[in-house]
């Protein structure tokens, strides 16, 4: 199953230059790294990046993740993928832009991004 963890320029600059990284402020303070499903990506986006532009989408193949994905409740009772233990660059399959287009994030087909 493909996940997506959204990024800051910074973040992703990081990422890219140490090839891990325990995540954003609020993942190292919540212990673990927040990602989202295809259904949950536009909400995270909207709840926790309004506004913000310059942001990057990965996607990731949680079951390549192993046994250190967890699935937990959250917003709703939903079940999200939290991560314990660093997202290493090796285990992101893609990453592209997160364009804001009209006041919102624009999503990829979240099948398969060009």
């Amino acid at each position: 199953m493909l996940i997506f963890k959204i990024l800051r320029a910074d973040e992703w600059a990081e990422l890219r230059a140490k090839t891990e990284t325990s995540g954003a402020p609020i993942d190292v303070s919540d212990g673990y790294i927040h990602f989202s499903t295809p259904g949950q990506a536009a909400e995270t986006a909207a709840k926790h990046f309004a506004g913000v532009d310059g942001l990057i989408l990965l996607g990731l193949d949680a079951d390549a993740l192993g046994p250190n994905l967890k699935w937990e409740p959250s917003r709703g009772g939903q079940l999200f993928p939290h991560l314990y233990g660093p997202l290493r660059l090796a285990d992101v399959l893609w990453a592209q832009p997160l364009p804001i287009v009209d006041g919102v994030h624009e999503f990829p087909a979240m099948d398969t991004p060009e």
